[in-house]
């Protein structure tokens, strides 16, 4: 008996159900495959971000206090101060620091700078207050004497590469601003 043609379509039917099931399957397959993929990225990455622990302030600190001693050791800090009260353009100012380091007594820091102030030329340890302000620096002398050279004060701001703040000496004080660079080595 030669199948009709009912049985045919039926036949058709069926495979094209079978090869549609199959299809079907192998999409839920990969679809459950990219959601366990997705799941284990997930569980992966949420590992890896509890396995990085938050800085502690202490290591933050460290971190801080390194790289402001290696900013500034062995730097020149090369700018410009205006003095408040004279309609004169800007002056050309630099400051040599040998040396940056931490004291065990608060917020002091022993800057060991040169000092050209007139005819004077000087090199002098100091012991100067560091405040910070976030992950900022700020350099604060408050009417330090130094010997023959007279009473500063003077806040500045450590932006990176970058200083700006005010200063003061005796009854005259202004702005000060510029630049951080390593200090070219001397020639022997």
């Amino acid at each position: 008996m030669q199948p009709t043609i009912c049985h045919r379509c039926f036949r058709l039917a069926l495979a094209l159900g079978q090869a549609e099931s199959r299809r079907m399957r192998a999409n839920q397959i990969r679809g459950w495959v990219s959601v366990v993929a997705l799941l284990v990225g997930l569980a992966k990455g949420n590992a890896e971000e509890q396995a990085v622990k938050p800085e502690t302030s202490e290591a933050r600190q460290a971190r801080l206090f390194k790289k402001f001693e290696s900013t500034l050791t062995n730097a020149v800090l090369t700018g410009q101060f205006t003095i408040v009260g004279k309609e004169t353009p800007p002056s050309r100012e630099s400051y040599t620091i040998l040396s940056v380091k931490k004291m065990s007594q608060g917020d002091l820091w022993v800057f060991t700078a040169r000092i050209k102030y007139g005819k004077r030329d000087v090199t002098l340890p100091l012991p100067i207050p560091v405040k910070w302000v976030g992950d900022t620096p700020v350099i604060s002398l408050d009417k330090l004497t130094l010997p023959g050279l007279g009473t500063f004060s003077a806040h500045v701001v450590i932006d990176g590469k970058k200083y700006a703040g005010t200063w003061s000496h005796g009854k005259v004080g202004g702005h000060m601003f510029g630049t951080i660079a390593p200090a070219k080595p001397k020639s022997e």
